[in-house]
């Protein structure tokens, strides 16, 4: 990933209609974080512009400060090792229920957590605003479409280690979005080959027996759909 490739996220906030900050968010921040530093707290959020490159608008009010995010150091770096290189995901999710049923997605051999259950979405392509991604990998992992799609939060992971035999320092932002399926039908994976293997509408009352990433376990949560 070339310095021109790297994605950028800037953050605006504003308390009562005025802007009190703008800031860059730097490699291995957390959003929410990088507010309470400030000594803000989030109360809204929507996303502007377009991958490589987003700007969040975010309504604050004041808060006390929290830690943070803590960096994951993983296997397998070598004592001496020079820095790995530095990468950064930007990946959209969405919350979709309905009839008491969450949409969730079942990931794949080709990921590092196979049988693990997680929301629909992905990577932001370029050109691509979060919301977009969102309909886009919805439709593509579980076959259902969506409407109404409205930014929640924002979260970060920040990893050091070794994945798949290369060095990394990885900086995960990801979107979370609630959505609205009118419609829904029986869940079809239509991009077979990918990180999903298969997809289903589950019972909010069978969450505690599905083995879920954190990811998807944080945002059920942070939405009031399930808390672990």
């Amino acid at each position: 990933m070339t310095s021109a490739d790297y994605p950028e996220v800037t953050l605006e906030l504003r308390h009562r209609g005025r802007v009190v900050a703008t800031v860059h968010l730097a490699h291995g921040q957390s959003p929410e974080a990088l507010i309470a530093s400030l000594g803000w707290r989030r109360i809204g959020v929507h996303a502007e512009g377009t991958a490589p490159r987003l700007h969040l608008v975010y309504r604050v009010e004041p808060a006390s400060p929290v830690p943070e995010v803590r960096t994951t150091v993983g296997p397998g770096l070598l004592p001496g090792e020079p820095p790995p290189p530095r990468q950064r995901r930007l990946a959209a999710y969405a919350v979709i229920v309905h009839g008491g049923a969450v949409l969730l997605t079942e990931l794949s051999e080709q990921t590092q957590v196979p049988g693990s259950w997680t929301l629909p979405g992905g990577g932001v392509d370029p050109g691509e605003t979060p919301a977009q991604a969102v309909l886009r990998e919805t439709f593509e992992e579980t076959g259902q479409v969506v409407t109404d799609v409205h930014l929640e939060l924002v979260t970060a992971m920040h990893w050091l280690g070794r994945g798949r035999h290369v060095a990394e320092d990885y900086h995960a932002v990801r979107f979370i979005h609630r959505a609205r399926c009118a419609d829904p039908t029986e869940p079809v994976v239509h991009d077979v080959g990918g990180s999903t293997s298969s997809a289903r509408w589950v019972p909010i009352a069978e969450l505690p027996v599905m083995t879920l990433v954190s990811t998807a376990e944080a945002a059920l949560a942070a939405t009031g759909v399930w808390s672990a």
